[in-house]
């Protein structure tokens, strides 16, 4: 089981990524979502929270997210594949990665397979999304660096 936790750079990507809003909203499908891209029971219509709350949900969710690559990721793999790997659970969730062939191409060291699979996570409501585009170009970008 790997060890790593998510750097820096990688937290600075999500916030970027996510952007943030203190009042909440329904995304592209009509899922709540506030503060980082946050979503869950809790969200609903009408809530707001502080810049403080944002970060500590974020800080929650990504410890989520670092804790499934942590547990799915069985091979060998640096600091920035961890990081593009936690962004992509952060925004699609563990059972995303888990099913993924994206996945299995990381498990079997196969890291230029891998690569592209990014790129095919898309899509929200069966249509290509492009702030989703973007988000998969910037992860496949640092997952290769």
């Amino acid at each position: 089981m790997l060890s790593f936790s998510y750097s820096a750079a990688g937290l600075a990507m999500t916030q970027q990524l996510e952007g943030l809003r203190l009042t909440a909203y329904q995304d592209q499908v009509g899922c709540w979502t506030i503060g980082y891209g946050h979503t869950g029971s809790d969200v609903h219509g009408g809530l707001t929270i502080t810049q403080a709350q944002a970060e500590q949900l974020l800080e929650s969710d990504l410890a989520a997210a670092v804790a499934c690559v942590n547990r799915a990721v069985t091979s060998a793999i640096n600091q920035n594949q961890f990081d593009a790997l936690v962004d992509f659970v952060f925004n699609l969730g563990c059972g995303s990665l888990l099913s993924s062939t994206l996945l299995r191409f990381v498990n079997a060291g196969d890291f230029t397979s891998a690569a592209p699979q990014f790129l095919l996570w898309d899509h929200a409501g069966g249509v290509v999304v492009p702030g989703l585009l973007a988000r998969r170009q910037a992860e496949l970008r640092l997952f290769q660096s």
